[in-house]
């Protein structure tokens, strides 16, 4: 079972920058606007080294890693004096306007390899060359954000309970309200760890950097010839796999490259009954909510798609995915919002669009229990963990 471990972070202190300034989303949400809006804020904004700039004749990395270490030098940022977890909380209002807290706790977790412990991937992932984040992690030693894991354990929430003021607070530009507290109590300390030790872990969001943190472990292990050290482990926000803790969006498809004459419909009909549902793209998501149902948008109208095995304890994008395997090469993109979905189609840009419905945390739950992957692209996670909370080291 995974170890999950106490560290002593990093943290920006409250004295040098408002903590608002010198947040960032994760380096992969994070567009070209965004990130000059984001660098221009401040000069300390952790966008200057997930996301930094060569400079002083030094490539990228080289100047993330001394720009991180700069930081460290003028005590802008400041290590905690012992280690401890630490109590994340995010407070925001869902998509249907309730407000909402997802709560989880920040530590070390072990890193293993996928199918030899129990940390396992939630979905497939998309290839992504690993030779970015695994320079940057050279460059910086330090985890710069943390990893988003799954915990099967009942009780994590009620652990992560936290008493008192924050150590750290900040509302980002959504308006999500984001806090953290020190765990530095023996008695709560050892819970934690108990408790996440006796479940496996599921990664939510981050899988690449999971894989990029253990090809960096196995550098420092031939490095040494032996353990990786502080490389060994992982900083992952935990949070319990349960419905009062976690909001999930939907990851809608785009379908192009179909040949003229294809009958989609009559492709989705082996796995949905197809049954129109008007011109009326606006009023699509209101009816499939009510109707449990996926939205399928074509340059001629909209119909809805009722699954015909709907307790086959498979996410939509499973029975998506088979459905469209029928298809001769059908060209799948991807998108979050519906009325960019719709304008695709409009425009010409996809032949058809379909809108998923969120995963249920029990498909999720199932799959995590069984080892099986969702598709790519099946959960998107809200809202997303800041980098700048804290930060660990890896010493050498």
């Amino acid at each position: 079972m995974p170890r999950f471990l106490p560290f002593a972070g990093l943290r920006y202190d409250p004295a040098r920058v408002e903590l608002a300034d010198v947040i960032a989303p994760p380096y992969d949400v994070i567009g070209p606007d965004e990130q000059a809006h984001l660098a221009a804020r401040s000069p300390y904004n952790a966008v200057h080294v997930e996301l930094g700039r060569a400079d002083a004749g030094r490539d990228v990395y080289a100047s993330a890693g001394c720009r991180f270490d700069d930081w460290l030098a003028e005590n802008v940022l400041v290590a905690d004096p012992e280690p401890g977890f630490y109590a994340y909380r995010m407070g925001f209002h869902d998509d249907q306007g309730v407000a909402r807290q997802t709560t989880g706790v920040i530590g070390a977790l072990e890193l293993s390899v996928p199918g030899e412990g129990d940390v396992r991937p939630h979905e497939r992932t998309m290839g992504k060359p690993k030779d970015d984040r695994l320079n940057l992690l050279r460059a910086c030693r330090a985890n710069l954000s943390p990893v988003w894991c799954l915990s099967l354990a009942r009780g994590l929430a009620d652990l992560c309970q936290p008493a008192g003021p924050p150590v750290a607070r900040a509302t980002d530009d959504a308006g999500v309200h984001h806090r953290l507290w020190r765990i530095t109590s023996r008695g709560v300390l050892d819970a934690i760890e108990e408790l996440v030790a006796s479940a496996p872990a599921v990664i939510a969001d981050g899988h690449h950097r999971y894989e990029t943190a253990l090809a960096y472990r196995d550098e420092r292990r031939a490095v040494t010839g032996g353990a990786g050290g502080d490389a060994e482990l992982l900083m992952t926000l935990m949070v319990e796999l349960n419905e009062e803790q976690l909001h999930v969006r939907p990851i809608h498809r785009l379908v192009a490259g179909l040949a003229d004459g294809v009958d989609l419909i009559g492709a989705l009909s082996e796995f949905f009954e197809v049954r129109p549902s008007g011109p009326d793209i606006d009023d699509l998501p209101r009816r499939m909510a009510s109707e449990r149902a996926l939205g399928l948008v074509l340059p001629d109208g909209t119909w809805l798609l009722h699954p015909r095995n709907p307790d086959a304890g498979q996410p939509d994008s499973a029975l998506l995915e088979r459905a469209l395997a029928a298809l001769p090469t059908p060209v799948v993109d991807f998108h979050h919002a519906p009325d960019a979905v719709a304008k695709a189609v409009a425009t010409g840009e996809a032949q058809a669009g379909v809108l998923l419905r969120p995963v249920a945390m029990h498909h999720i739950g199932a799959a995590a229990a069984a080892g099986r992957r969702m598709p790519e692209k099946t959960t998107f996670f809200h809202p997303k963990p800041r980098t700048g909370m804290v930060f660990r080291r890896i010493a050498d």
